[in-house]
């Protein structure tokens, strides 16, 4: 009889209806009896388990108190590091995706340079483009020169009217202790603190030269040559991506390579537009530049040549109005503030 029981449990299928209750089996119920009494005998499975279903019993169906408090509290305490784990995990997911893409991006990147600088690279080239940066890094180059003699001029001539004015006061003092020599010592006093005058006015004159071409070559121009330059990275990666557009397109057409080629497309064509948009920001500036470098210029080297011509000549009147004619301002006499050299 159990070797009976045992045969037709292992081969018989037992159909589940759609609440989980089995179905009446009449024609065996001593097996029915027999699963009854195992279960009730068996371990107590709703110390452990949640039970939804099964064979008769009280406790069908029922799930213990018990097994749901521990699990719940469990997850309520761990929540809130639960949460600044996922947060931690998704910066990192950030960082990672963006340290790849640049990753990518130098790559081809610096294939493409490597290629341009070996002759087996394309390059794009806007001629006149090209030549208009070329000349201004020239001029950029050639104005840093007069900047820098400028410079160095306005530093010798300070020493000098230092000494015309240390050689003026000895002068003075001589005047009055020698009688004999006062009126010779008093004419180159006299002389010398004129010159000392035009002088300051004449450094005056060439100071504001200097600062008004600093101001053009080391804000104007640098700021047009700060976008020139992010507009030849814009030119490297479009070339970059290109070459890789072309070099899928050449290759097998298959279900990979074309969703590689709708990417790469995507990504040459977000490169074209900044590299276009660069394009044109860069040709505005250029004009923009010529156009403030020739004002700029035009006043600077008049008062430069007016008043070195008006300081050599021994015509105070013309230094003084050629000062008042540009609005240049000379410190104030017994001024506390530092002099324009100290400033520098």
């Amino acid at each position: 009889m159990a070797d009976s029981i045992m045969s037709k449990a292992a081969t018989m299928e037992i159909p589940i209806n759609s609440n989980g209750d089995s179905r009446t089996l009449g024609e065996d119920d001593g097996l029915e009896q027999d699963l009854q009494q195992v279960m009730v005998s068996g371990p107590n499975l709703n110390e452990t388990s949640i039970v939804s279903g099964g064979y008769g019993g009280a406790a069908e169906g029922i799930i213990p108190t018990s097994s749901i408090k521990a699990p719940s509290m469990h997850h309520s305490n761990s929540n809130p590091s639960m949460m600044a784990e996922e947060a931690t995990r998704g910066v990192a997911v950030e960082k990672f995706d963006s340290v790849k893409k640049w990753g990518i991006n130098t790559y081809k990147c610096t294939k493409q340079m490597f290629s341009e600088r070996f002759g087996r690279g394309l390059r794009t080239v806007d001629l006149e483009l090209e030549t208009q940066i070329d000349l201004l890094r020239d001029t950029k180059s050639k104005y840093e020169s007069v900047l820098r003699l400028a410079s160095a001029l306005t530093s010798h001539f300070y020493n000098m009217v230092q000494t015309q004015q240390a050689l003026g006061d000895i002068f003075a003092d001589l005047s009055q202790k020698s009688p004999e020599l006062q009126d010779e010592f008093g004419y180159n006093a006299e002389t010398q603190k004129l010159l000392c005058k035009n002088g300051e006015t004449l450094l005056g004159a060439i100071n504001f030269f200097v600062s008004s071409v600093n101001t053009l070559v080391n804000k104007t121009m640098e700021d047009t040559l700060m976008t020139i330059k992010m507009y030849e990275n814009a030119r490297l990666e479009f070339d970059a991506y290109r070459a890789d557009l072309e070099e899928l397109s050449a290759g097998p057409r298959d279900a990979g390579t074309m969703v590689r080629m709708e990417m790469a497309q995507q990504q040459y064509q977000v490169q074209r537009e900044k590299y276009e948009r660069l394009r044109s920001d860069v040709s505005i500036k250029l004009k923009f530049l010529e156009e403030n470098k020739v004002k700029v210029m035009h006043k600077q080297l008049l008062l430069f040549h007016n008043a070195i011509s008006a300081y050599f000549a021994g015509n105070q009147q013309q230094l003084e109005q050629t000062l008042r004619q540009f609005n240049v301002k000379l410190k104030p006499p017994g001024s506390d503030k530092p002099s324009w050299l100290e400033e520098q």
